[in-house]
């Protein structure tokens, strides 16, 4: 569930957390993770990995009628080249057609690096300040006899980019690359199910480790500074997590009011890591200081059940959003909604996961990709009541042939919410 990581900050901070105020000093958070060793982490996708991923995007290329696909910085960049590089108003992308190597375009001064990254073969054609980019794009379709044909553009390609190349190649028809890339990248290959293993297992030793160190009073940003050190102790990288403490956790992504542990309140972790470029997504709530209330535990345990509806109703062939149909026929069994009406479940039952934390496909009411094997998503219908309180248990799975299996098994009942 967690949102953009920035948004997750600035929430936590409106909410009373900034760091130069925090409840607890640096050296208490190197504390709370010093007995946890390091996770051997699996390697990071192979060169040969990701030639095998450009020669698949290739054969969708073909059966799809489209001459080539140009992808920006991002996921999808690193996904095909090794290369990780951020967005800017300079173009670095790269460029794959239809046959043969791809190239990258990248500013001359950023050549050096973008070489140093790159694990495929492909050539690089770097632009000066004063130079158009995407001339060196159309100019590289015309040598190739593909600047006629459809140009891929991956999804979060940004306007600019269509608009400036249109200018070179007037006629040149632009078309959704998803048939290519979200094809590719749906699927995962079992070296990227072990990296996601493994951010998963940090994640959850980190929510282990942090637990016995919640205190009264604290804030998110407390918290998320125990899960931060605990998260790097084992290998993992992350900027935090979501932390909602109370009435908050009855709001998906959180409030802006000032949030502190309570005793007998509700505390919502939704957090997760980057494993050589894969992501983790794992929630637990619990109650603080106290046994639970009779609508705190009934809750939770009809969320947990809820889970395991999902789970049931993930079959390999079945619908995507025929998983969030299941989910939601049961809650409103249970005087919840109708649909995403609250108090209830007001968001999809779960999304994609991979090298970003949401990813295409998701599981929500009228999705109808069939489900296949290698896909990935989470498992997360939260229950939220307004004003009161909400209780979100969130577990990623990955669909086999034999169907859903979990990367981390879901925890027995509120009042063991970490084993």
């Amino acid at each position: 569930m967690t949102a953009l990581k920035l948004s997750r900050r600035a929430l936590m901070q409106s909410g009373g957390a900034l760091a130069l105020t925090s409840f607890i000093p640096d050296r208490i958070a190197a504390a709370a993770s010093a007995d946890i060793a390091p996770v051997k982490l699996p390697p990071p996708i192979s060169a040969e990995e990701r030639l095998s991923r450009l020669a698949r995007a290739r054969e969708l290329m073909q059966k799809n009628g489209i001459g080539s696909v140009l992808v920006e910085a991002g996921p999808s960049l690193d996904y095909f080249t090794g290369i990780q590089w951020w967005r800017s108003e300079r173009l670095t992308a790269v460029v794959i057609p239809a046959q043969g190597e791809p190239i990258v375009v990248t500013p001359f001064f950023e050549g050096p690096s973008i070489r140093e990254m790159l694990v495929v073969p492909a050539e690089v054609r770097a632009w000066q300040e004063d130079e158009e980019p995407l001339k060196l794009v159309a100019d590289f379709l015309k040598e190739r006899g593909v600047a006629n044909a459809p140009i891929g553009f991956e999804e979060t390609n940004r306007y600019f980019i269509m608009n400036r190349l249109q200018r070179q190649l007037p006629d040149a028809k632009i078309v959704s690359a998803n048939p290519v890339v979200r094809q590719v990248r749906m699927i995962k290959t079992p070296a990227e199910l072990a990296l996601m293993q493994a951010a998963a297992d940090i994640t959850v030793n980190a929510f282990r480790s942090i637990h016995p160190n919640i205190r009264e009073g604290m804030t998110p940003a407390d918290i998320d500074m125990l899960y931060v050190a605990a998260v790097e102790a084992q290998g993992g990288k992350t900027d935090g997590g979501l932390i909602l403490l109370g009435e908050a956790a009855a709001y998906p992504h959180g409030s802006g009011k000032p949030q502190h542990v309570r005793k007998g309140e509700v505390v919502l972790l939704d957090c997760g890591c980057d494993v050589h470029g894969y992501q983790s997504d794992i929630s637990r709530t619990f109650v603080y200081g106290g046994a639970p209330s009779a609508d705190q535990r009934k809750v939770w345990e009809q969320m947990r059940r809820g889970q395991d509806i999902a789970m049931a109703a993930a079959k390999v062939g079945a619908p995507a959003g025929s998983v969030d149909d299941a989910v939601r026929s049961a809650y409103e069994s249970w005087g919840y909604g109708p649909g995403y009406k609250l108090p209830g479940t007001s968001h999809r039952t779960g999304h994609g996961i991979g090298m970003e934390g949401h990813e295409p496909v998701n599981l929500v009411h009228g999705e109808m990709t069939p489900l296949a094997p290698g896909m990935c998503f989470s498992n997360e219908p939260g229950i939220y009541l307004p004003g009161k309180f909400g209780i979100r248990l969130e577990d990623c799975f990955h669909m086999t042939e034999a169907g859903p299996k979990w990367f981390t098994v879901p925890p027995p009942s509120i009042d063991r919410p970490f084993d």
